[in-house]
């Protein structure tokens, strides 16, 4: 690898990691799809099919987890596809992943003024347009942008405040989610829960097939390997600990929405949690603080998935898989501003097209992410057989058992996305989003000369675009 370290700062403890990752993961949608997925598969349902995906996704965090101790660099999946893979599987992966970091940093730039209209009624002035019968206003537009240009700006000046950002807003995260199933356990009811399972199959596939949007996130670890100052051991364990964190918190808020509120009740619901907060502690107030608390969220998952996106693409730049300018690292704060700047400006971009974008970009974001697990994963079995003497500081138990468990669901959950299945991709809103994304992907793939996998790949690589 050209630098262990690409010049960034060592800063991010034990607790800064876990934060960045949970937070990442606990976004917006457990406060704008509940009510959809209790509707399609039940409260039960819903939980089931949560704890299936995030069996799926523990798997496949595994091998994360000994990959970014063997590599702890900044690019994650780019480095170990590219040692594993060669030049085209470590774009495959790289392009994948940054559609899906890009989608869910603007899922969080309209998801943000969604929840405000919940706390200020009044907010939309100013009609703009209307898109897929959904009104856009210039009221509603202007919150997502200046929240964009904030989150770009403290992205942009460092690690060390995103990470001091990202643990505050997490921990009041955590204390919404506490008065939550406070409120159920003394408020909820087993009625409200009927039927528990609904939909059959076919529901429980309609919330799996967000699974890996509600999961991406504990990537952003591998991303940002380049800034921990931990062990690496440690590295990999926190990384399946959040994972695991991540999977109680979405089976959580299923059962007690599903016990705050009636059939009827969610089905007229915007934001299902905060509706049921407010039914459960019979306070609106208390509602409002759980909107709040996913304010938090989506800022947490927002200021990660910047982190993580950015660092993506300064590893491919590095690389010279796409233009240098990606990879320009600002002199004095360390972090690669460019980068930054680039899907802050896409998340600008985002609330232009009113609250129908949040469903197109979870479904887009999502086929992607799981095109980047599944070359993941590959990349893990390859180099387990190859170099088995490779120096792993956390080594998966039963590592090719669990690989291959891993593929096999992660493919499964690809499937889920295609033509003719239960939750295929929306034509033509969701698949111009994937289309366009890799149409222009195909043109640096094009451009990119062949290299063969290995531990030198990265210098090769440069070495081969340098002689063209």
């Amino acid at each position: 690898m050209t630098d262990n370290n690409g010049g960034f700062l060592r800063v991010l403890g034990r607790g800064d990691v876990l934060a960045l990752a949970f937070g990442a993961m606990i976004g917006f949608g457990w406060i704008v799809l509940t009510s959809g997925f209790i509707s399609d598969a039940g409260p039960v349902g819903a939980a089931i099919a949560i704890t299936i995906g995030g069996v799926v996704v523990t798997l496949v965090g595994l091998a994360y987890a000994e990959l970014v101790s063997a590599m702890p660099h900044a690019g994650g999946e780019h480095h170990y596809a590219l040692r594993a893979l060669g030049g085209r599987g470590a774009f495959l992966a790289s392009w994948a992943m940054v559609l899906g970091y890009v989608s869910v940093a603007a899922f969080e730039a309209v998801a943000l003024p969604h929840s405000m209209v919940n706390l200020f009624p009044d907010m939309l002035v100013g009609r703009m347009w209307t898109i897929a019968d959904y009104d856009v206003y210039a009221s509603w537009v202007a919150v997502g942008v200046i929240a964009a240009i904030a989150i770009t700006a403290v992205n942009y000046i460092g690690i060390r405040p995103a990470a001091v950002f990202q643990t505050i807003a997490v921990l009041f995260l955590l204390c919404a989610g506490a008065a939550l199933l406070v409120g159920a356990l003394k408020g909820g009811s087993a009625d409200n829960m009927e039927p528990m399972v609904s939909g059959g199959m076919d529901g429980i596939f309609t919330v799996l097939v967000a699974v890996p949007f509600l999961f991406v996130g504990f990537d952003v670890i591998p991303q940002s390997a380049g800034e921990i100052k931990l062990p690496y051991r440690q590295v990999g364990r926190l990384l399946v600990i959040s994972v695991l964190c991540a999977t109680a918190w979405y089976v959580m808020i299923m059962l007690t929405v599903g016990s705050g509120l009636s059939a009827s009740a969610l089905a007229e619901s915007n934001l299902a949690a905060a509706d049921a907060m407010a039914a459960l502690w019979n306070s609106q107030a208390m509602g409002n603080v759980l909107v709040i608390g996913g304010i938090a969220g989506i800022l947490t998952s927002w200021n990660a998935f910047l982190i993580g996106g950015s660092r993506l693409l300064y590893a491919m730049a590095e690389s010279r898989m796409i233009p240098a300018w990606f990879g320009k690292m600002h002199p004095k704060y360390r972090t690669p501003a460019n980068a930054v700047l680039f899907i802050g400006a896409l998340s600008v971009l985002a609330p232009f097209f009113g609250r129908p974008m949040l469903v197109w970009l979870v479904d887009a974001g999502g086929i992607n992410i799981v095109v980047a697990y599944v070359v993941v994963v590959l990349s893990f079995l390859v180099l387990r057989r190859r170099e088995p003497g490779m120096e792993r500081p956390f080594r998966t138990p039963a590592g090719p058992a669990v690989g291959v468990a891993a593929l096999v669901c992660s493919l499964g959950l690809g499937v889920l996305y295609l033509p003719g299945m239960p939750a295929a991709l929306i034509w033509p809103s969701e698949w111009v989003i994937v289309g366009v994304w890799w149409l222009v992907g195909a043109f640096f793939m094009w451009r990119l000369p062949k290299v063969a996998a290995g531990e030198d790949a990265e210098q090769r690589l440069i070495a081969a675009v340098a002689a063209r």
